[in-house]
């Protein structure tokens, strides 16, 4: 039910730019007026969520760990596993966001026969996210030459190998298969994997079928309806500039992939997908495991009336005596 209800959602938001086609003044309202919305409430969701973590008390150090701590000199430490410092960190972060280290040493149990247990790989989980990430980030950046002016040298750059490959007389970009392969893998694996098919959401599917619309808007855009490239920038650029302007001509198509791709944008701060930003935040990930060399103290702890032992025995030596416990002070 939750997968039908998504798949049903993203058609919704499909017919509605296709059947407002026919009213006037639909096209300042999902070029001008929809985009900008979303803007604004992925950025003010985005601050929320991002003050909101801030605010959390993280008194202790508590990072995950996987490895060696430092200690004695001749026990070899793990640098990114366990790091001790800033730069430990850093290294452990950067191999985390861009390779997704974690998820390439991820397993996966199971329960075979004898009764014995048997722990697989889960190599394709990982190639999955990291060909979506990857490939969701240089489509990202190569849509960058809609908003700039000139365009940068490293936009056309990545365009040239992207777009390598020929199709027709046009560039055949490897990002647009790239990100549909991996993105039904991502879809298929929830649904095959009975495990993984129980605890699924319509929040888990949602987004996949989302980000389908949109590269499948964009293919079809891309290389089957021709779009009006230079109306499509003129859009785009007075959107930046904040001075907007709807040229006529661009079709229904463009309108249907602009407006999926608001919808993600403003749902992005209130989905799963914002652990793009939470990555940074997690006490988990972005401390170094240094307690064994430095003393940490809670910054908000406050003053408060403690019985030491010397009160506590004072008080109750006779009767510790009577009882046969042991005291300092005789």
């Amino acid at each position: 039910m939750g997968m039908a209800f998504s798949f049903f959602s993203v058609v919704v938001l499909m017919l509605v730019v296709y059947l407002g086609a026919g009213v006037a003044g639909w096209h300042y309202l999902f070029g001008v007026i929809i985009p900008y919305a979303a803007i604004v409430i992925f950025l003010a969701g985005m601050a929320y969520r991002v003050i909101k973590w801030g605010r959390v008390p993280v008194p202790f150090r508590i990072p995950t760990t996987a490895g060696q701590q430092k200690s004695l000199p001749w026990i070899k430490a793990s640098t990114f596993d366990n790091p001790s410092s800033t730069a430990g960190v850093v290294g452990r972060m950067a191999l985390e966001v861009l390779f997704f280290r974690s998820l390439l040493r991820n397993t996966r149990m199971e329960l075979h026969r004898g009764p014995r247990l048997a722990y697989h790989w889960e190599k394709w989980l990982w190639l999955g996210g990291l060909m979506f990430h990857w490939s969701f980030l240089l489509i990202f950046l190569r849509h960058l030459r809609f908003f700039t002016e000139p365009v940068p040298a490293f936009v056309s750059w990545l365009e040239g190998i992207d777009g390598f490959f020929r199709f027709g007389l046009q560039g055949l970009y490897i990002t647009d298969i790239v990100i549909v392969v991996a993105v039904t893998y991502l879809f298929l694996r929830r649904v095959v994997i009975p495990q993984v098919r129980y605890i699924s959401l319509p929040a888990d599917y949602f987004p996949l079928f989302l980000i389908l619309g949109i590269a499948g808007t964009g293919i079809l855009m891309r290389y089957f309806f021709r779009v009006d490239i230079t109306a499509v920038k003129e859009l785009t650029t007075g959107l930046v500039t904040f001075r907007p302007r709807v040229p006529a001509g661009i079709g229904v198509l463009f309108y249907i992939h602009l407006f999926l791709v608001c919808t993600l944008g403003a749902y992005f701060p209130f989905s799963k997908l914002v652990h793009m930003g939470g990555i940074f935040l997690s006490p988990t990930r972005n401390l170094p495991n240094d307690s064994r060399a430095r003393r940490h103290i809670n910054p908000w702890n406050y003053p408060v009336k403690v019985h030491t032992y010397e009160e506590y025995e004072e008080e109750f030596r006779e009767k510790m005596k009577m009882a046969g416990l042991p005291v300092e002070k005789v």
